[in-house]
Order: C-alpha cells, then sequence, then structure tokens
C-alpha cells in the first residue's frame, strides 16, 4: 500500500480546503413590509410576491 513520503504540511492543507464553505443565500428586503427574504420567495412576513398578495397570514 501506498504511504506518503512526507507530512502534508498545514498550509498546503489549509490551501486545498479553501473551497470547503457555506455559501451566503440571497436575501433581499420586501418592497412590502421591509422584511428579509430570500430572493424569489414569497414574503413569510406579509405574503406578498411581486405586489400581489398571494398567501394570507391569517
Amino acid at each position: 500500500m501506498a504511504v506518503p513520503f512526507r507530512r502534508t504540511s498545514k498550509t498546503r492543507k489549509r490551501k486545498r480546503r479553501t473551497h470547503f464553505k457555506l455559501s451566503v443565500p440571497g436575501m433581499v428586503r420586501c418592497p412590502q413590509c421591509g422584511e428579509f427574504k430570500l430572493a424569489h420567495r414569497v414574503c413569510k412576513a406579509c405574503g406578498y410576491y411581486k405586489g400581489n398578495e398571494v398567501a394570507s397570514n391569517d
């Protein structure tokens, strides 16, 4: 079985792992109520999407 000749340094290991990170979701302000919401989704606070009420919060 193959064994590495030298130990992988901390710098080399960390350079390889720079792409393992979480991405921030696209958040925008709702034009109706001003709450933050996910882009292209119905606002959970007021139920509006593109200026039209599509869900009622009863």
